[in-house]
């Protein structure tokens, strides 16, 4: 299948693993890439130039095909060492680099200059807009369902993605809901060029994550997602757990008074605890309304071959059958 977003990446199949916070590493990038997709390192989860560097060659030891680094810019007092990582992935010929977060034209020349391809995340068409008029190469438009940071609109995919492609000209992929055939069809119908999973990506069998994580996304249904911090106008989707539980009885009762060190303890530094030592419930942690979509765990080379049969079938098989007015 050739789409505007595997020609721009050279990638066998129009699919992209997000970043994801502390499972981006190589093994599951790797692993995605060399299934025809391509792969994502999450920059911020080495936190050192150091040990992107590290991760980088990591990555490319275990594959020949290409891959890219996600690079999320966040308004923290501490910043990362956004230049030392810059340099990281230029001087590691990574070619492909997702951008997260705050506006990334600052750092755009530096990037393209090194031949770099950018895909910037955007939750709205008007920052889809704002990502084509600075240089973006390409955007990923994330609908409401997605799992992580929605934005603030409320606007799912069923209308958001026709909205990109009557509005954009540079080549957008479908993020949030995304997990198998019928979702791969339905957004090149709506006009995208191809699919961003993230929670589908975190059930395979190379995320560097504990069989809890795993289980508990298998486990969960489609309405089995919360939404944090609306009150700070920075809306988190999480997967329902009793620290999540907690936060939104917190939210409740402080109201307009609310701040985040109300809900720090269930929000920050929780990752460690579960992703890898598999503690689900020790705070909140990014899921996307997918989950219930997803009722196993393969590997990443199973799931993709899976996608393209799926879509194949559904294109060549129902569709055509349909146009020539034969019914389903």
């Amino acid at each position: 299948m050739k789409t505007r977003i595997t020609e721009l990446f050279g990638i066998a199949h129009p699919i992209i693993q997000g970043g994801m916070h502390m499972v981006g590493y190589a093994e599951l990038a790797a692993a995605v890439s060399n299934a025809g997709g391509l792969g994502i390192i999450t920059g911020l989860t080495q936190g050192t130039p150091d040990k992107l560097a590290r991760e980088i060659a990591r990555c490319r030891a275990l594959t020949d095909k290409p891959f890219g680094v996600n690079l999320t810019f966040l308004p923290t007092v501490q910043s990362p060492d956004y230049p030392g990582l810059i340099k990281a992935i230029i001087d590691g010929g990574v070619k492909i680099v997702e951008t997260a977060g705050n506006n990334p034209q600052a750092v755009l020349p530096h990037l393209q200059a090194a031949g770099i391809k950018v895909i910037h995340k955007c939750t709205s068409v008007r920052h889809a807009l704002k990502a084509q008029s600075i240089g973006c190469d390409a955007v990923s438009v994330d609908g409401f369902e997605c799992g992580g940071h929605p934005g603030e609109d409320d606007i799912p995919n069923m209308i958001l993605l026709p909205r990109a492609a009557d509005a954009l000209d540079i080549p957008f992929v479908a993020s949030g809901g995304m997990a198998d055939g019928r979702s791969l069809v339905a957004a090149l119908a709506l006009g995208a060029d191809g699919v961003n999973m993230g929670t589908r990506f975190l059930a395979t069998r190379e995320a560097p994550v504990h069989d809890r994580v795993k289980d508990a996304i298998v486990a969960a249904s489609e309405r089995d997602t919360r939404l944090i911090m609306r009150g700070l106008r920075n809306t988190e989707r999480v997967l329902n757990n009793p620290a999540v539980e907690k936060v939104l009885a917190t939210e409740r009762q402080r109201g307009s008074d609310l701040v985040f060190e109300d809900i720090a303890n269930e929000v920050v530094g929780v990752y460690g605890a579960v992703m890898k030592d598999g503690e689900t419930d020790r705070g909140a942690w990014s899921c996307g309304m997918v989950a219930g979509l997803i009722d196993d765990v393969p590997s990443a080379a199973e799931l993709i071959e899976r996608i393209m049969n799926e879509a194949d079938a559904i294109i060549t098989g129902r569709l055509a059958q349909l146009n020539a007015g034969k019914g389903a």
